[in-house]
């Protein structure tokens, strides 16, 4: 091989398959063992948990769910409370008298239809109020061990800056990550990716040069887009999903 075809050879970018192996590898060596970040003792808790989650930082959900789950720790006492009972409970999460409606709503429908459980079945959960895809999906796999990978900002982000996958809507970049990486695998990337997006990967004032990944996975051209914008680009208004949560 002459020096001409080395350089060629090595400076061909790596293809989707083994781009993933080598992000697995990387993930696994920073975030071996990454915890479920949002704070329940049961299902019913973590589906609270993760519904107020939506456009508000897993650190407010644990500040306020204590109090919470204190008034109404199961569905059957949440069920007894109005919105506005629980709207003070929440009032500093985003979006918190939608939420705190949709957590009245969801705990009804649990005790009307569920007994007052929270169902196994991804197609039940997405019938509750205030759940959408990436909400049951997240329910399924930390509460039920159900194989899922849920998709949310930080992995729409990286999935797309690490050329994982285009990137255009929640669904294809849900599709395209659990073409990439085995089925066992997708519940612990799913953590980690997120833990390593707020370690390395942020969404504004990212420096690709300083991130173990994105240093050598982003593109050139989206280094240079992101530097010249100084940001990442703009998450909100650009996904195209079906479901907010």
């Amino acid at each position: 091989m002459t020096e001409r075809t080395k350089a060629t050879a090595k400076a061909r970018p790596l293809d989707r398959a083994t781009r993933a192996a080598k992000i697995g590898e990387i993930l696994d060596a920073h975030f071996p063992a990454p915890p479920i970040p949002l704070d329940h003792v049961d299902p019913f808790q973590l589906l609270v948990a993760v519904i107020l989650s939506a456009q508000c930082t897993d650190a407010r959900v644990n500040l306020v769910t204590p109090a919470l789950f204190a008034r109404a720790p199961d569905a059957h006492a949440m069920a007894k409370l109005t919105p506005a009972q629980i709207l003070p409970f929440i009032r500093t999460c985003g979006l918190a008298p939608g939420k705190a409606k949709a957590l009245a709503g969801m705990a009804r429908m649990l005790i009307e239809k569920h007994a007052g459980q929270v169902p196994p079945d991804m197609a039940a959960l997405e019938e509750l109020p205030g759940v959408g895809h990436k909400t049951a999906s997240v329910v399924m796999v930390q509460a039920f061990g159900v194989p899922a990978f849920p998709v949310d900002t930080h992995i729409h982000r990286l999935a797309g800056r690490w050329q994982l996958s285009r990137a255009r809507t929640v669904e294809e970049v849900e599709h395209d990550l659990k073409r990439l990486f085995p089925e066992h695998r997708w519940s612990l990337l799913h953590l980690q990716m997120i833990y390593f997006g707020r370690a390395h990967c942020p969404a504004r004032g990212h420096v690709p040069a300083s991130c173990p990944i994105c240093r050598w996975a982003m593109s050139a051209a989206r280094a240079r887009l992101e530097l010249a914008q100084n940001t990442a680009k703009p998450e909100r208004g650009t996904v195209r999903t079906r479901t907010a949560t």
